[in-house]
């Protein structure tokens, strides 16, 4: 028991980058992650990982020990489930960061889903806009919308995502509808602020290109832009993901959809592909069945 303990603390040292994230895992003290670590590497005579007081980095010889030691803990947990009363039952902790809005919408409705299937997984749930550092924040799976740019990091697509321009019904009834990006300029255009225009297709060019629009109301806050359209107070540029609900109930049209920019993908984001805990690759396959459909974004007829 005591070398699996240690073998655990290795892996998890090791995939997280710190004794405090490790511990965090485990739901102990560093200073006992440490002294694993310190009895595992004087049972085996050699060392696994170089510790400074900012980060771990490991050696050679810790490089293929820890490939074998995933492989075992995975099949160890497979087996586990294997003779489980009831099958697969996912357990642990497990660390989510998604962009605030999107993630305060469609993926904490997830995390829950997947509790209540789960009740021996415990979950955190970072809602932030910035690009979080997976491994030294101890991030297991991150939700991210755009093409992806670190190709150190594995990642798995859930689905699409676009752009609409919409404006309420009551908006369009006064001013009209435009129906082609030139007569944009003559409509109130609610835009995020230093936003470099709006993305729409150039049917004579064959690409996207960026529109330059303008109106009287400018944010830095695109839910506020959101309720400024609903309020019928000028067209706005959002994501399906925002105002599908409320082009569903007709609270606002979208318009322009001939002109509309390719979609983005939606993917999940984690630091290795090989032996995830099952509680992470649950959690992405439950999001890429419900990303991946049209209609829970309410783009199918």
């Amino acid at each position: 028991m005591d070398h699996l303990k240690q073998i655990r603390a290795f892996v998890n040292s090791a995939t997280r980058g710190s004794l405090s994230a490790a511990a965090q895992v485990e739901a102990i003290t560093p200073a006992v992650i440490g002294r694993r670590l310190d009895a595992l590497e004087a049972r085996l005579g050699v060392k696994l990982l170089l510790r400074t007081t900012r980060k771990l980095s490991l050696t050679f010889e810790g490089q293929a020990f820890l490939e074998d030691c995933q492989r075992i803990l995975n099949e160890l947990a497979n087996a586990e489930a294997a003779v489980s009363l009831g099958g697969i039952r996912a357990s642990g902790h497990l660390k989510v960061s998604a962009p605030a809005g999107f993630g305060r919408r469609h993926v904490a409705p997830q995390v829950a889903a997947l509790m209540h299937a789960n009740p021996d997984v415990s979950v955190r749930l970072d809602l932030t806009d910035r690009v979080v550092d997976l491994v030294n924040e101890g991030v297991d799976c991150a939700v991210r919308i755009g093409e992806m740019a670190d190709s150190s990091l594995a990642s798995s697509k859930l689905g699409e995502m676009r752009r609409v321009v919409v404006a309420s019904p009551d908006y369009l009834a006064r001013h009209g509808v435009p129906l082609t990006p030139a007569e944009l300029s003559e409509h109130n255009c609610l835009s995020l602020d230093q936003q470099r225009g709006w993305t729409l297709r150039d049917t004579a060019a064959g690409e996207a290109v960026q529109r330059k629009v303008s109106g009287n109301f400018e944010c830095n806050d695109g839910a506020v832009l959101h309720e400024w359209a609903l309020a019928g107070k000028g067209l706005a540029w959002r994501s399906v993901w925002e105002v599908g609900d409320d082009l569903r109930r007709g609270r606002l049209r979208s318009l322009l959809d001939d002109y509309a920019a390719p979609p983005v993908g939606i993917y999940a984001v984690f630091p290795q592909r090989r032996h995830l805990p099952l509680r992470v690759r649950l959690f992405i396959d439950q999001l890429k069945t419900t990303f991946g459909d049209p209609a829970y974004w309410g783009l199918a007829a």
